[in-house]
């Protein structure tokens, strides 16, 4: 008897590792939508070393725009002129983003925390 409870529980320890298979294959399937995030991460603007990267950027009309701070120092990205777009204070290591203006230009941009920080964005 304590024999047939010990392969029971032996089996049920099998059937826990399968159950940690399926896990896997689903973090698989999560990947899937990881590399379509990527894609539409193609509108990103970096902030490292007090910069703009690229310091210019083409964007559609009403695209999403990723905003990643890889400095230390909270960042802002904020139209110079017209609050056309401006994404608030994004501390140092996280990211935020903002939908591009609708209307076809140039927008010049800057850091409203360190103003010799300036980029452009260009919507077509």
């Amino acid at each position: 008897m304590l024999a047939a409870i010990a392969a029971l529980s032996f089996t049920t320890a099998c059937s826990d590792s399968g159950g940690g298979s399926t896990s896997t294959n689903s973090s698989r399937a999560s990947s899937t939508p990881a590399s379509a995030a990527t894609d539409a991460d193609a509108a990103r603007i970096t902030m490292k070393n007090f910069a703009f990267s690229p310091v210019t950027l083409t964007v559609k009309a009403g695209e999403k725009v990723t905003v990643v701070n890889d400095d230390s120092a909270a960042h802002t990205v904020t139209a110079s002129q017209g609050g056309a777009f401006d994404t608030g204070s994004i501390a140092g290591g996280k990211s935020g983003n903002f939908t591009a203006p609708s209307k076809a230009g140039s927008y010049a941009f800057t850091c409203t925390f360190h103003p010799n920080m300036k980029g452009t964005l260009t919507v077509s």
